[in-house]
């Protein structure tokens, strides 16, 4: 079985082991830990009080509005009855500081149904995970000038708000980050005019040749919101910030072969970044047109050289351009979402997140710190010593060079 359809099968069930290790909190063991010197886990808040998401790290406010695009060009691969092909879309920018409403994280019903798919909403109350703190402001005014455009694909099975942190740390430091819900594919996400589309797609999706198709087809979902976000009449009203020379493009798991497939047949796209996801072909066998590529993930046995994940191996040959093939040793599978980061808070204290050597911040300080070093590399021309090779101050992060 590939790493794509493991993390496929088993992604509700590992977003949500932090939150289900609090019924069997007393029994947990404690794992070793990889930390940096001196790297603060996040503090465990009261039984009622609501996770927050990390500060971002870049010197802007945030800003986010929510887009709604319906492809009537394509038939939806999973369900070809429906009026074209709707995608969510967060559009998260650099903003001016200033009042207004908090951008939720996810609606309660939203949380309900993530947690009732591993039969864990009696245990834990979808309110209070719905309830998770974002630093992103409703429409709020944006800064001017014209910003690098970064588009984010979660993982399969999984929704659109599993990657916020990121998107709000490249926002704050002067990216406009477009996050796409691909209808169909995450266990509910919710729609307009109330409705709660469900993932279809976990329960059509079972062969190789079956998540290929998913991968090309998300594809197809990146290059229509390009379009859109670019075109003459965009929906979003501040899309004449978007520097239309400078677009990269990042993905967790199915959302990270979809960048490299994205690349492969579009080249408006000039760099992207897999977080440890199996390739399924994405990466043709001429390469990516001679443009920058990192994958990012586990320091395993699936993806280090040689790994179980034969696809990382047989993509790397092929990509003809500045690559880096980085490893995190401690990380799981989703220690490149929020998820781990929430588990802290939401377990309790004392309590290690299960799976990973390394704590929720500690894993998306990581994620956070090297992904947009390479964008701010790639799509700024800024020289980035971090990507250069280890470093003390980070020591889990392994430079393979097969």
């Amino acid at each position: 079985m590939t790493r794509l359809r493991r993390a496929a099968s088993a992604a509700a069930l590992a977003c949500l082991l932090p939150l289900a290790a609090t019924v069997t909190a007393a029994s947990a063991s404690t794992s070793a830990s990889t930390e940096a010197p001196g790297t603060p886990a996040a503090a465990p808040p009261a039984a009622n009080t609501a996770p927050r998401l990390p500060d971002p790290t870049g010197p802007y406010a945030v800003g986010r509005s929510t887009l709604h695009l319906v492809d009537h060009g394509r038939k939806d691969l999973w369900v070809p009855e429906a009026d074209g092909r709707e995608l969510m879309v967060d559009i998260t920018y650099p903003a001016r500081p200033g009042a207004g409403p908090t951008a939720p994280y996810a609606t309660t019903e939203e949380a309900r149904l993530l947690l009732k798919d591993r039969e864990l909403d009696k245990v834990i109350p979808p309110e209070r995970f719905a309830a998770t703190r974002t630093h992103s402001r409703v429409d709020t005014s944006p800064v001017g000038g014209r910003h690098p455009l970064v588009v984010l694909s979660p993982g399969f099975s999984v929704a659109r708000y599993t990657i916020t942190a990121l998107a709000e740390d490249l926002a704050s430091r002067g990216y406009v980050v477009a996050s796409i819900d691909h209808a169909y594919e995450s266990v509910g996400t919710l729609f307009p005019g109330g409705r709660m589309l469900t993932c279809v797609a976990c329960e059509k999706a079972r062969t190789e040749k079956d998540f290929h198709a998913a991968v090309v087809n998300r594809a197809e979902d990146a290059s229509f919101v390009l379009d859109r976000l670019t075109g003459s009449r965009s929906p979003w009203k501040h899309a004449d910030l978007i520097d239309r020379q400078r677009i990269g493009m990042a993905g967790h798991s199915l959302g990270g072969a979809t960048a490299a497939a994205v690349m492969a047949a579009d080249p408006r796209v000039r760099a992207g970044v897999n977080m440890d996801g199996s390739f399924q072909g994405a990466v043709p066998p001429g390469g990516l047109g001679g443009r920058p590529f990192m994958m990012l993930g586990t320091d395993d046995g699936i993806h280090r050289p040689g790994g179980e994940d034969t696809s990382w191996d047989e993509a790397w040959p092929r990509l003809d351009g500045w690559k880096r093939w980085l490893t995190v040793a401690g990380a799981d599978h989703f220690s490149f979402s929020d998820f781990p980061f929430l588990g802290d808070q939401l377990l309790p204290p004392g309590t290690p997140y299960p799976g990973s050597g390394l704590s929720g911040r500690r894993s998306l300080d990581i994620t956070r710190s090297y992904v947009a070093a390479f964008f701010d590399r790639h799509l700024r021309g800024i020289p980035q010593p971090l990507l250069a090779g280890p470093t003390r101050a980070n020591p889990e992060v392994r430079f393979n060079r097969p």
